[in-house]
């Protein structure tokens, strides 16, 4: 299946976000090696460029790591900081407009299902 792309950011961007859901579930552990720029290229049919630009963004925000001759690598530390991150981001941004939608709608806590999937 050929991923697909939206035009709401660029998709170096649209991949690092990938990646990260994927730090967030632990795929690849702390300290262990991400796949290469060529298997990442092939996996999203990108240009290798394109995950350069991915895998910068992300050790940019300290998340992974570059090591000589080896490859990518995720830090130690990398998921609970990503995961203060995104609860932070969701806290200000997300919750606020999805608390106004519940309301408009008139929905309460005893409305949602925390524990059906």
């Amino acid at each position: 299946m050929t991923p697909t792309w939206t035009d709401q950011a660029p998709i170096y961007q649209q991949l690092a976000d990938r990646l990260a859901v994927q730090l967030l579930d632990g795929s690849p552990p702390e300290g262990e090696a991400l796949p290469s720029v060529r298997q990442l290229a092939s996996t999203y049919v990108i240009n290798p460029l394109t995950v350069t630009r991915a895998l910068q963004a992300l050790a940019d925000h300290g998340l992974i790591e570059s090591r000589r001759g080896m490859g990518m690598y995720v830090k130690a530390g990398a998921r609970e900081r990503l995961l203060r991150q995104e609860r932070a981001q969701f806290l200000q941004k997300d919750w606020p407009a999805l608390r106004a939608k519940l309301k408009r709608l008139g929905l309460t806590a005893k409305d949602l299902n925390w524990e059906s999937t």
